[in-house]
C-alpha cells in the first residue's frame, strides 16, 4: 500500500485521538506533543492540502559572525571542542574577545588586528597546553610514585606464618 490515503483522511491530531478511543494506542503510550495540542489547539487546522504561509525569513548576523568565518576560513589548525565543557571556551570564543579588545583600541587597522589575534591566540592554545602537559605530568608522577612507605629488605618465612 504505498499509495495510502490516511494522511488525506483526517489530521495527526484526530487521527491520534481515534487510536486512543478505539484502544489501539494506550494512553500511557501516546504522544509527548498530544497533550501540548489538546491544550493549546492551533488557530489553523493542520491540513497537507493547506498551503504554507509565505513568511520571509530575516537575515539574523551577529558582529562577531564575520570575524569567527574569517577565523575558520584562514586558520590552518582544527581545534578540537569539547561540547560538555562550558568552564573552557572555545578556539574561537576566545579569538573572538581577543579580536574585539585589539579593535577597541583602534590603533591598528582590520587586516592588523585579524594577524595580532591570530598570533595571540596561538600564543594562548600552546600555553594552554604546556599548561595541561604540566598538570598530567605531575598526575602521572603521583600515580607511578605510592606514598605507601615499603620496608626494604624485610622477608617473611612461612614458618612465622603457621606458627600461630
Amino acid at each position: 500500500m504505498a499509495n495510502s490515503r490516511l494522511e488525506k483522511i483526517g489530521t495527526i491530531i484526530t487521527r491520534t485521538q481515534g487510536l486512543l478511543r478505539s484502544g489501539a494506542m494506550k494512553f500511557d503510550e501516546r504522544p509527548l506533543w498530544y497533550d501540548v495540542v489538546t491544550a493549546f489547539p492551533p488557530k489553523e487546522e493542520p491540513r497537507f492540502d493547506r498551503p504554507a504561509p509565505r513568511v520571509d525569513v530575516r537575515p539574523i548576523f551577529y558582529q562577531e559572525d564575520t570575524i569567527r568565518a574569517k577565523f575558520h576560513k584562514t586558520s590552518k589548525a582544527t581545534y578540537a571542542v569539547n561540547l560538555t565543557d562550558f568552564r573552557n571556551r572555545t578556539a574561537s570564543q576566545q579569538f573572538i574577545d581577543i579580536y574585539r579588545d585589539l579593535s577597541t583600541q583602534g590603533a591598528l587597522d582590520e587586516q592588523k588586528v585579524f594577524e595580532t589575534a591570530v598570533d595571540l591566540l596561538e600564543d594562548k592554545m600552546r600555553q594552554q597546553r604546556e599548561k595541561r602537559a604540566a598538570t598530567a605530568d605531575v598526575a602521572e608522577e603521583s600515580v607511578k610514585t605510592p606514598n605507601v612507605k615499603e620496608d626494604v629488605g624485610k622477608t617473611v618465612k612461612l614458618q612465622d606464618i603457621f606458627s600461630e
